[in-house]
């Protein structure tokens, strides 16, 4: 079965750093897009960043010029690279993949920030 194994969330200070790395496990499909997706206690999930097959990215207006996302297609790896870190973006932050067939989503992993 087809698994998304997110690391790297933790504790981080405001003006900090976190790089979130998110495999997939046990998929033979192409994954078309990579994305990072967040949920904030209260708040409905929104997307962060994004990353389709040919390395090409967007991001929420929130994270842009703070964060970075990007992809490791021979390891089915993406990460997201998260610097100057506010508390706002305290969240769960989740992981999902689509390939042709189905979308997966990872378990979550969370990141506090504190001011």
């Amino acid at each position: 079965q087809v698994q998304l194994v997110e690391s790297g969330g933790g504790l981080a200070q405001a003006g900090g750093s976190l790089r979130l790395s998110c495999t997939a496990s046990r998929i033979t499909l192409s994954i078309n897009v990579f994305s990072w997706y967040r949920q904030a206690p209260g708040k409905q999930r929104e997307l962060v960043a994004a990353i389709n097959s040919g390395s090409s990215t967007n991001y929420a207006d929130s994270v842009k010029g703070r964060v970075a996302i990007s992809r490791d297609n021979a390891k089915n790896t993406v990460y997201l690279q998260m610097n100057s870190l506010k508390p706002e973006d305290t969240a769960v932050y989740y992981c999902y993949a689509k390939t042709i067939v189905r979308d997966y989503w990872g378990q979550g992993t969370q990141v506090t920030v504190s001011s």
